[in-house]
């Protein structure tokens, strides 16, 4: 591996080209990623191969491995995404504000890519494309690192998606794989060539990140999601929709890690809800007065701020909506919150309320993604305000900067009163 500084200005200067290309060529490099990745999908599966077998070989839970496997099913997923994200229009070069200051002075607001992005992932190598090909598409480099399960896999990826990026005339130093703890800890010191950190993980990692380093942090944290049936939940939607935000994949950050249940429908709902949730063999652990209508194991104050990525779900009987919203905003992770309810002013109450990215009413919590929200792919879940938040698409590798056109005119004419300011709005097209 080269030395980090040396990767980071070959970054720097590789953005420097990308954020004046045109969309064309963007969306050109992506469908040739497409096309690479199934076209080089035997290497990659026998790469992906040899990291599942050192992963069971070490005892990587099983949850897991799952994230970490990336066959036929994965590989039509990205690709799918890298040309759903080249449809979508070009993020980058929108005008959204236009004033004239005074006469032939002409001021616009005008979006541009961020610059150069590290990104820090998980186990999951599909995620190496989804966040290549959004900070291709926005015009900015990357350096990418993902957890050590996968190495193999993501340096099969990374060669491709270089590859593709050469092959279309754009510099393969857009997208960079970083490959251990090393190249991490000296990536936090560039904070003269790299823009922003995205890392996403646990909490405690998140903090760390930010502890060290000055370069801006965009922290995507831990998924503690809830569901909160409500006492005019309708049953049948509040097990569909609980399981569903539980089981549909376990080792995702919007999967349900907390089931919320008002106390006036906890004896009509619990008892089929512990029925489905055992078939789907999902480990249970309640408050008291869950255990006394349904069998469950003790839960403790640490499972209401649990993230499990496992087949396991801590319930707990509430009094009222106000009780069910405090929970919430006290223990969980901002990420995404739903409501099973008929009543439309309880669901009001409970979105306008909780504090999350995602709220959600009657609706699995498994909705809250980039894809699925239309942005093509996403970087992660933003659980902060500050600068994206939600599932970080397009948007968010985006800023701005202000352009002003002027013909000679200075300051000292302004105070002079030799000229007046006009502020008038102009098209945005101009």
């Amino acid at each position: 591996m080269n030395d980090l500084h040396e990767i980071s200005g070959k970054a720097r200067a590789a953005f420097t080209d990308l954020s004046v290309t045109s969309v064309d060529q963007r969306n050109a490099a992506l469908l040739r990623m497409a096309e690479y990745l199934t076209g080089n999908a035997e290497s990659i599966f026998a790469a992906n191969t040899e990291d599942l077998r050192l992963a069971e070989e070490e005892g990587l839970a099983a949850p897991l491995l799952h994230r970490l496997k990336f066959g036929p099913e994965k590989l039509q997923q990205v690709c799918s995404g890298l040309k759903a994200l080249a449809s979508l229009p070009d993020p980058i070069g929108q005008t959204t504000y236009a004033m004239e200051i005074t006469e032939d002075l002409n001021l616009y607001r005008v979006v541009c890519p961020i610059g150069v992005i590290g990104v820090i992932f998980e186990s999951r190598p599909d995620a190496l494309v989804q966040i290549a090909s959004l900070c291709i598409k926005s015009g900015n480099a990357v350096l990418l690192k993902g957890g050590r399960e996968a190495l193999r896999t993501n340096q099969a990826l990374a060669q491709v998606i270089r590859q593709a990026l050469s092959d279309t005339n754009l510099s393969p130093d857009c997208a960079q794989l970083l490959e251990t703890r090393e190249d991490v800890a000296a990536m936090l010191k560039e904070d003269e060539l790299i823009d922003l950190i995205i890392p996403r993980g646990s909490n405690a990692f998140v903090r760390y990140i930010m502890d060290n380093s000055r370069i801006p942090v965009l922290g995507h944290a831990d998924g503690i999601c809830h569901v909160y049936l409500d006492k005019d939940a309708d049953p049948d939607m509040a097990v569909r929709i609980a399981v569903d935000s539980k089981t549909q994949n376990v080792s995702v950050c919007n999967a349900a890690e907390t089931l919320l249940v008002h106390r006036d429908i906890a004896s009509r709902v619990l008892p089929a809800m512990a029925e489905a949730l055992t078939e789907k063999h999902v480990e249970i652990r309640g408050d008291q007065k869950t255990a006394e209508l349904i069998q469950c194991i003790p839960a403790t104050d640490e499972d209401w701020s649990k993230e499990y990525l496992d087949y396991v779900i801590s319930v707990k009987i509430v009094d009222s909506l106000r009780e069910a919203i405090d929970h919430i905003n006290h223990y969980g992770s901002h990420h995404t919150d739903c409501i099973v309810t008929t009543d439309p002013e309880a669901a009001n109450e409970f979105m306008n309320r909780v504090d999350s990215a995602g709220v959600y009413w009657n609706v699995s919590t498994r909705f809250s993604d980039g894809f699925v929200y239309g942005f093509g792919a996403e970087v992660g879940i933003a659980t902060g305000k500050l600068h994206a938040r939600g599932p970080m698409g397009l948007d968010g590798l985006t800023t701005y900067k202000y352009k002003l056109f002027g013909k000679g005119q200075t300051m000292a004419e302004m105070k002079s009163g030799v000229r007046q300011y006009t502020h008038r709005k102009l098209p945005l097209s101009e």
